[in-house]
């Protein structure tokens, strides 16, 4: 039997479909209106272990669920912010995914993120594996410049490896050649890694600034944060790799020793005061590797937190 309460429906998480955060759905990308876009970008071709990612989007958004219940804005008592309040999101959907062809999936994931910065929209971008940096990247090609922050295990400057430049080892050594990209900060980098030396060597001969786990613990945020050079347009790219395995399990390239989730919290948060974020994507989430779901959760909950935090600070009174 039906009830019928006062207030409306319920609406639980686990109730309806699972769009990121319980988001409007929007299915014509030229009539995008919003703050924030989410666009899904199920792309694992580019893997050269073990594939998964496809799935990402899918578990980001059901596990995104569980903090669908802040539709009055999501207040932090430690900072005593309410974040999220009035702030438009809606999920675009996912970005048509071809078997087999990298170029023909990128291009479709790229158009995807053309149609957001067009609206005016913070483009967030539900990985896939780390090659679908690419194509993010590539389609602000008409935009200012950005400054690209990668948080991550892995360096993912090869140039190419067995014919192969477009793969998800890839991704930062083609945002370096784009004239658009003004710098590269890399964190969390570490321990053995499919990049060679000459890699290395390449990045820092670009201008890039790389700092493991331990650096930036020994440094400290606010000592890293002075690092990234202030008042720019910063594009942040999120592999979930780059924290520790211990919670985020469900990932196709685990390294040990990585960042807790106020690490990232934090840094985040600072890089948000220190000049505007203008598009994220998060990549590497395969839920099939983690039946405990906290990787997923983990995501949704630093995205969440981060579309927060970047709101906050483009208000004026940086709240």
């Amino acid at each position: 039997m039906a009830h019928d309460y006062d207030s409306g429906r319920l609406n639980l998480p686990f109730v309806g479909i699972s769009t990121f955060a319980k988001s409007p759905y929007v299915q014509d990308w030229s009539a995008i209106e919003a703050d924030v876009a989410v666009m899904g970008a199920p792309f694992d071709s580019g893997t050269q272990w073990r594939a998964g990612a496809r799935f990402g989007p899918r578990g980001i958004r059901e596990a995104s669920t569980l903090f669908s219940f802040g539709h009055a804005g999501a207040y932090d008592h430690e900072d005593d912010v309410t974040y999220l309040e009035g702030v438009r999101i809606v999920d675009i959907g996912d970005a048509d995914i071809i078997h087999t062809d990298t170029l023909g999936s990128h291009a479709n994931i790229e158009a995807g993120v053309r149609a957001i910065l067009k609206a005016g929209a913070l483009p967030v971008v539900l990985g896939g594996d780390h090659s679908i940096n690419i194509p993010c990247i590539n389609a602000f090609s008409e935009q200012e410049p950005v400054h690209l922050v990668q948080i991550d295990a892995h360096l993912d400057f090869v140039d190419e490896r067995h014919g192969v430049r477009f793969g998800h080892g890839s991704p930062m050594r083609r945002a370096s050649e784009k004239p658009w990209v003004s710098g590269l900060t890399q964190l969390g980098i570490r321990n053995v890694s499919s990049t060679a030396k000459e890699g290395y060597e390449a990045a820092r001969a670009r201008g890039s600034d790389i700092l493991s786990v331990r650096q930036l613990r020994a440094l400290g945020v606010e000592a890293v944060l002075e690092r990234i050079p202030a008042g720019r347009r910063y594009y942040l790219s999120i592999d979930i790799d780059g924290f520790d395995p211990s919670i985020a399990p469900g990932t196709g390239t685990p390294s040990h020793g990585g960042f807790l989730y106020y690490e990232v919290l934090e840094l985040i948060a600072g890089l948000a005061q220190r000049g505007p974020i203008v598009g994220i994507d998060l990549v590497e989430v395969a839920p099939d590797y983690d039946h405990t779901g906290s990787t997923a959760i983990l995501a949704a909950q630093i995205l969440l937190n981060a579309i927060g935090r970047i709101f906050a600070a483009r208000s004026p009174l940086g709240r």
